[in-house]
């Protein structure tokens, strides 16, 4: 019998300041994607490019999760989850690596759940239509894409012995129930198959930025920007793998049947029309020539973007960042590009981009209570337990807050946004569940309630940044202790007067209530989208 999955081993590298010349590129102007000449491995003058692959993806960026012990040489499989795109993604750039060094085929394979977290088919219809133009893109690489719909641990070896494979490359993710998916698949997969973890979501990978649970950003900040000349380089241009599939093809994806089935079952959360997905949609977002982030809205960020009123001042990229439809080095590298003629932007949008971005998956991979009041630090459980049975002014049940059934207009406001427009304004998030600390029993209902209404109706949900935005608002994650009061105890206080400070609180209540007038109007017009729209081009 094989011995027990031993602690995953995180390959040495070593510090080179620049990327190799054979993968750095002259980066001079943004450019935008050509949806009419997608190809992953030609150049910009439609060129075959052929890569030495031997030093692409830092070796830090990989975690042996299981070894493989014997010398069958099968096809790798890269089993992808959290990064859902083709371009910028070194998962996949580590599964042709491997697989070309070995002469064997490279297939993408993805296990649809039926359930997820509370995901809805705002959730699963935003993912599933940017899946349908991954798919169709892949055609260019030849690799096989399949999907494959129920349990994974089930599946994913099933798939595996059906194909003899010999390399399961994983991307990262750092919530507990994927991580304990690839512990039992390490344990269920024969010695024949090798199992790799690449983090392909975070710049600098989240286990060689620290190794311990990080107090803050304050904590981390050098340690990242000490490690950026290394990992915050340009991509390789992705490779066609040199031996083709000739295994069992996919089966058909009925992806209009696929859609319509999860929008259907996940009705009572419908899709958003603002938000368009896929890889093509999230780089528009990023540099497109009309409204695109950097090249249109950028220099507004660093004064404008804690405005409620002003949501345009934001990037906008977090549905695509959560979906992995694009991968954050490749925005912060287009970012750098325009610090010169916005520093102060660039410099605030970089600090939420990595430093504030690679905190939250710090804390979900190295404190595993990372939604429950568990994982506050002790001085913060002590003094939220200290004042939990304290007089409360309001107390309102789930239903009450679900239906934003408050004495609060300013909170009302908040929560309609998310449930109507999928997404609420950052600054707003705070204030919206540092009340609902207010007004429930105690600390532990008031995080149990925001995380599910988090995950059931924003876009970007069951996500660490989420869960580290509720631990931060009501349990002081990342915070430091403040003037002791009533219910909060040392945890930072946020109230309406201080709001009306900050911003125009009547105008962004006015705000809200057109986007909700304009999103029951859409929904009267249509009441299911169960058309499985093609992306545009």
């Amino acid at each position: 019998m094989r011995s027990a999955v031993c602690t995953p081993k995180i390959c040495p590298f070593t510090f080179s300041p620049m990327a190799p010349s054979s993968i750095r590129s002259a980066h001079k102007s943004p450019k935008k994607p050509d949806p009419e000449n997608f190809h992953p491995n030609k150049d910009d003058n439609n060129n075959n490019v052929t890569l030495d692959f031997s030093c692409t993806v830092q070796t830090g960026r990989i975690r042996v999760l299981k070894e493989q012990n014997s010398l069958r040489k099968g096809p790798v499989i890269y089993w992808m989850f959290r990064d859902q795109r083709l371009r910028d993604n070194w998962a996949l750039i580590h599964a042709i690596e491997q697989a070309n060094k070995i002469d064997a085929p490279v297939a993408i394979v993805f296990n649809l759940l039926d359930q997820f977290l509370g995901a809805k088919a705002r959730h699963f219809g935003f993912m599933l239509r940017g899946l349908r133009e991954l798919q169709r893109n892949l055609k260019a690489l030849e690799i096989p894409f399949f999907l494959l719909q129920g349990e994974v641990i089930d599946n994913i070896p099933k798939f595996l012995n059906q194909c003899d494979a010999s390399l399961l490359v994983t991307d990262f993710s750092p919530l507990r129930e994927i991580r304990r998916w690839k512990d039992e698949l390490c344990e269920k997969l024969s010695e024949s198959i090798a199992v790799h973890e690449v983090d392909a979501h975070n710049i600098v990978p989240i286990w060689v930025a620290s190794e311990k649970l990080e107090y803050s950003a304050r904590t981390i900040r050098t340690k990242i920007h000490k490690l950026l000349p290394e990992y915050l380089i340009e991509f390789p241009t992705l490779e066609t793998p040199r031996r083709k599939w000739i295994a069992r093809a996919p089966a058909e994806i009925d992806w209009e049947k696929l859609i319509a089935n999860v929008l259907r079952k996940g009705a009572e959360v419908p899709e958003l029309g603002w938000c368009e997905s896929g890889e093509l949609a999230a780089m528009e977002v990023l540099l497109g020539s009309k409204n695109g982030f950097l090249t249109s809205r950028l220099k507004n960020y660093s004064s404008d973007r804690n405005n409620p009123l002003k949501p345009k001042a934001l990037s906008g990229l977090s549905p695509y960042l959560h979906f992995g439809q694009i991968s954050s080095q490749r925005c912060a590298l287009e970012a750098r590009i325009f610090r010169k003629l916005h520093p102060q932007s660039v410099d605030a949008f970089m600090e939420e981009m990595i430093v504030r971005r690679e905190l939250a998956d710090n804390f979900c991979f190295y404190q595993p209570q990372y939604d429950s009041l568990a994982g506050a630090w002790e001085w913060a459980r002590k003094t939220l337990m200290d004042h939990a049975a304290d007089k409360r002014d309001h107390v309102y049940t789930k239903e009450e807050l679900e239906k934003a059934k408050t004495a609060d207009p300013l909170w009302n406001a908040s929560q309609l946004e998310m449930v109507h427009h999928g997404k609420m304004h950052g600054f707003m998030r705070m204030y919206w569940a540092k009340k609902i600390l207010e007004w429930t029993s105690g600390p532990e209902e008031a995080l149990s309630i925001a995380i599910y209404l988090n995950d059931k109706y924003q876009i970007d949900g069951r996500d660490p940044n989420g869960y580290v935005g509720c631990m931060w608002s009501i349990c002081g994650v990342h915070d430091q202790g403040w003037k002791e009061r009533p219910v909060f105890g040392k945890i930072r206080y946020m109230n309406y007067e201080g709001c009306k400070r900050k911003f125009d609180v009547d105008g962004y209540i006015a705000y809200v209530k057109r986007l909700v007038n304009d999103s029951k109007k859409r929904k009267a017009d249509s009441p299911i989208s169960l058309v499985a729209k093609e992306p545009k081009t």
